[in-house]
């Protein structure tokens, strides 16, 4: 069982940056790839962005390709997502996710694991 914690949310202004961070327990974090999924308000939740369990493989979302980046860190069970150049519609909830290795990494239904969401609000 993984259990995984998000941080780094907040209000920030367009053009801002904010680093959300997602901290894994409970299994081999190196089994996994790991996705960001964002949910905002009325909406699906959507895939933004994901990498492949040794870090070889990155791909994300057409509406932030160019200005988040994800990466992780096996040593420290941890995976990243740099968020640059923010936009009011990218307010949302932030949902880090577990695969096992093998999965469509861009289909939320292929992820087993979830966190409780980290809130991301960019203001105009």
């Amino acid at each position: 069982q993984v259990q995984l914690v998000e941080s780094g949310g907040g209000l920030v202004q367009t053009g801002d940056s904010l680093r959300l961070s997602c901290a894994a327990s409970g299994g081999t974090f190196s089994r996994y790839n790991m996705g960001w999924f964002r949910q905002a308000p009325g909406k699906e939740r959507e895939f933004a962005a994901c990498i492949s369990w040794s870090g070889g493989r990155t791909y994300y979302a057409d509406s932030v390709k160019g200005r988040f980046t994800i990466s992780r860190d096996n040593a420290k069970n941890t995976v990243i997502l740099q968020m640059n150049s923010l936009k009011p519609e990218d307010t949302a909830v932030y949902y880090c996710a577990a695969a096992n290795r093998g999965s469509h990494m861009l289909l939320s239904a292929e992820y087993d694991y979830w966190g409780q969401g980290t809130q991301v609000t960019v203001s105009s």
